[in-house]
């Protein structure tokens, strides 16, 4: 069982079932001949790192022939959305990807539609929240930024790749009133996409920064940015030497899905051809790599599972937004 997002000492847990799978390195034959991937932020962030990296593992282990990428950022994700929802006749052969923002989104009311507007594919990796500083920052742990923050909430500054009040602010303020501060008092910066958040962590421009773990992992090995915290239980065996908000009494815990949904209307046959590509995905040593790169955690579920899991997350979700400030 994977838990979702623990706060204020209770855990609020989502059915996240991590699939165990046996890795090899043979080819496969072509099946699918391509995969058109819609990401709907710029470069450098989640989505991005989500859609290439799988796009490149299907495209060297031979499972599909060609990929091809479009990002589409505007409206917190809501532009890619709308984009194939609207040209949903034409985009038999696109998948795009998202995350947990679509469900926080559409509850906000930041775009009309919600993952029941689309045909969801599957659910293929789970990434953990990352708190992050540039490597010249005066914070080196995470309790220097809860004292600072005690002293005076408006001087730390948290940049991140996300509107207000949806994944990367929600984390973030998540962990601060796991410290039992006002969560309404975090001074969140909203950037479009993780690599604008990013440029303004090394700028200077914001000292810290809520992202997700396999945007930053590489920088963290490559000395470019220090992590103070992540929001997994436990410490992971791909970054042992990265502190978890739980070493602090921190009971806050989170685990953002990223996955796939295909244009409304797509059928059952076409849904089951991914599927099986993305089974074959997972035997592959390729996709062991990209995975442990990135920090991720393999967490399928296929489309009807997909489903259920959505709507459990928009119940979950919504309560927790609720009991966080950010929706009425």
């Amino acid at each position: 069982m994977l838990f979702m997002l623990t706060s204020f000492k209770k855990q609020i847990t989502a059915s996240m079932i991590v699939a165990t799978f046996a890795f090899s390195g043979s080819a496969i034959a072509a099946e699918l001949e391509k995969i058109h991937f819609i990401i709907p932020g710029g470069a450098g962030g989640g989505w991005d790192m989500t859609a290439r990296g799988t796009g490149d593992v299907l495209l060297k282990s031979d499972i599909i022939e060609q990929a091809s990428y479009q990002n589409l950022s505007g409206g917190g994700g809501g532009k890619a959305i709308a984009h194939l929802i609207e040209t949903a006749e034409r985009q038999p052969d696109t998948l795009m990807v998202n995350s947990t923002p679509i469900v926080i989104r559409s509850l906000s009311g930041i775009f009309p539609q919600s993952f029941r507007d689309l045909t969801p594919v599957a659910a293929t990796i789970a990434d953990y929240g990352a708190i992050v500083v540039n490597k010249d920052s005066k914070y080196t742990s995470w309790e220097q930024v809860v004292a600072d923050f005690e002293k005076d909430p408006r001087s730390v500054k948290i940049a991140g790749g996300s509107a207000r009040g949806s994944m990367d602010h929600l984390v973030v303020a998540a962990a601060f009133k796991g410290e039992g501060f006002d969560a309404r008092k975090v001074r969140y910066i909203a950037y479009d996409a993780g690599g604008k958040a990013m440029a303004a962590l090394l700028s200077g421009e914001t000292p810290l920064l809520s992202t997700g773990l396999g945007e930053v992992l590489e920088m963290s090995k490559s000395g470019q940015v220090r992590i103070l915290a992540i929001t997994a239980p436990k410490r992971l065996e791909s970054a042992p030497e990265i502190p978890t908000l739980t070493e602090y009494g921190n009971e806050t815990v989170f685990a953002n899905w990223r996955g796939f949904f295909a244009a409304p209307g797509t059928p059952q046959a076409k849904i089951d051809e991914y599927r099986e590509a993305f089974d074959k995905m997972y035997e592959t040593d390729q996709w062991a790599v990209v995975r442990d790169r990135n920090g991720w955690i393999d967490n399928y579920k296929a489309d009807k599972d997909f489903y259920a899991f959505l709507e459990n997350q928009e119940l979950l979700m919504g309560n927790l937004m609720r009991e966080l400030g950010f929706l009425k």
